[in-house]
């Protein structure tokens, strides 16, 4: 007769493994935004109906959600779907995280109160300029600007930031004066305080324009909802029209949620 200790022995180390699995589905979405199943039993090495039974599980658990991927550059037909991270699957995994939402929420409230608004935007900037400052050097040494951009997204990453950069523009059919470059942040380990202090997010994207000596255009952001930060750094231009554009001004930031080049919503 089998021994039922032998079932159960089984039942909870197959638990495991598929916990492991979806703990590394979930920090795939999280580094690399949405995503199809199909790429992701490529990357995993699993079958389609493997990876879309973890997904399934992580969908049920509200982890994870679905969506139609961008139709651009694809033949008539149904669209894939992508999956994406909930706010409970970045919190699932557990990235860097700056301490308790709520004391950093009641902290910069008090603040604000103290001290007024101007003060929470200067601890605002304090904070990225402090977040960032190990790292400038290494951004600045870019060779251009698309250089520098894929610098910052390591440096974000190495913060917690999950980051990582995508040409955008003249690639897809697009006008050449529209190209650049989409830096994507796929965590933030501060949303749940920026929701209600946007000051974060835009002293960030400020930074951001600084490291890059160019205005920056914020078009999307975890904290409103969206399933990821997305800044377009627009083309570096020929070198008289960069110095002409730089000369005694500083880099102007573009904030708020807004369509990307291609006129639809970035994630």
């Amino acid at each position: 007769m089998d021994d039922p200790r032998d079932t159960t022995h089984a039942e909870h180390t197959s638990s495991a493994a598929d916990g492991r699995t979806r703990d590394t589905v979930v920090r795939l979405l999280l580094e690399q935004g949405p995503t199809t199943a199909g790429v992701l039993a490529e990357t995993l090495r699993l079958s389609g109906p493997g990876v879309r039974r973890h997904l399934d599980a992580l969908v049920a658990e509200g982890s994870v959600v679905t969506r139609d991927a961008p139709q651009a550059g694809r033949k008539r037909g149904r669209p894939a779907r992508q999956f994406l991270l909930t706010a409970s699957g970045r919190a699932r995994a557990g990235r860097g995280e700056d301490g308790p939402a709520e004391l950093a929420v009641a902290a910069l409230r008090r603040l604000g109160e103290a001290a007024g608004e101007d003060a929470v935007k200067a601890f605002a900037r304090d904070r990225v300029l402090a977040m960032g400052g190990e790292h400038r050097e290494h951004v600045l040494a870019g060779a251009d600007r698309a250089e520098r951009a894929a610098r910052l997204a390591g440096a974000l990453t190495a913060e917690g930031y999950a980051a990582t950069t995508r040409g955008a523009g003249a690639h897809d059919g697009l006008d050449a004066r529209v190209t650049g470059e989409q830096l994507c942040q796929h965590h933030c380990p501060v949303a749940d305080v920026a929701a209600e202090f946007p000051a974060l997010c835009e002293a960030e994207a400020e930074v951001f324009a600084e490291l890059l000596g160019t205005h920056v255009q914020r078009l999307a952001t975890i904290a409103r909802g969206d399933a990821a930060c997305t800044t377009h750094v627009p083309a570096q231009q020929s070198r008289g029209a960069e110095q002409d554009d730089q000369t005694g001004t500083t880099p102007a930031v573009t904030t708020g949620a807004g369509p990307d080049v291609k006129g639809r919503q970035v994630v």
